[in-house]
């Protein structure tokens, strides 16, 4: 497989998104990369698509920025560019909530690595003997496609349903730990920040979420593929694009 596919983002506080837009569109033009890239006041979400030197170039140079240093970006390979062409774009936000007394940018979550969390699933409980529950924030489109069997789906729509299916179902978490995950890590820590911020204890994340989890682990635990925003439609647990089905389309 010729093309590297890359994910990654960062909350970190943004301001001169215009002419960041301009500098990141003008690289990536120049190395003929594909896909998109999200810019808001609280960082940067990127998915991009090209050969490896290609996308080895553009990383370097990102993290030449201060802000960017150290982004880690997960890959996995393609025989094609899944995207037809390239888009650098501006938000109010880089995966969007609607909860603007939520401030990722002053501090992460706390976060379970791939191998520490399919070890607490291989026990039944985590290192201090309690109860673990998975929480799958995806949208329903996605957690058709795959998920872990076990975890608790709200089958939501969009994420902004996400605080109103908790607030009706918080009870469940009492005394347990709880692992939020998604597909690269965005949506999952936003999703544990929220839970932290109205009161719950013992919430973590996973860290960078099932494409992370499927590089380290091979998905031990995982029912099923990982739902992606591109033209391949899903990864297999190898990271390979999956065979295509009749899954549903956003």
């Amino acid at each position: 497989m010729s093309i590297v596919n890359l994910s990654a983002y960062r909350f970190v506080p943004l301001d001169d998104l215009p002419a960041l837009r301009e500098r990141l569109r003008e690289r990536a033009e120049a190395l003929a990369l594909k896909g998109t890239v999200l810019l808001a006041p609280e960082g940067i979400n990127l998915f991009l698509a090209g050969p490896p030197e290609a996308t080895g170039a553009f990383m370097d140079w990102l993290r030449e920025d201060p802000r960017f240093a150290g982004l880690e970006a997960k890959a996995s390979p393609s025989d094609d560019a899944p995207f037809g062409r390239l888009r650098v774009r501006l938000k109010k936000e880089i995966i969007t909530l609607r909860q603007p007394q939520l401030r990722p940018i002053e501090g992460r979550a706390p976060a379970v690595d791939a191998t520490t969390l399919a070890r607490w699933l291989d026990q039944g409980h985590d290192d201090e003997g309690r109860e673990v529950v998975l929480l799958d924030t995806r949208n329903t489109y996605e957690t058709d496609v795959g998920k872990f069997p076990q975890a608790v789906d709200y089958r939501i729509a969009r994420f902004t349903e996400f605080p109103e299916a908790l607030a009706a179902d918080r009870s469940r978490y009492e005394g347990k730990t709880v692992v939020s995950y998604c597909t690269g890590g965005i949506r999952c820590e936003k999703a544990a920040l929220y839970m932290q911020a109205q009161g719950m204890e013992r919430v973590f994340q996973l860290e960078g979420g099932i494409l992370k989890y499927f590089e380290e682990t091979g998905g031990a635990h995982w029912q099923g593929d990982c739902f992606v925003f591109d033209d391949r439609g899903a990864v297999d647990p190898t990271l390979a694009p999956a065979p295509p089905t009749d899954r549903a389309t956003p």
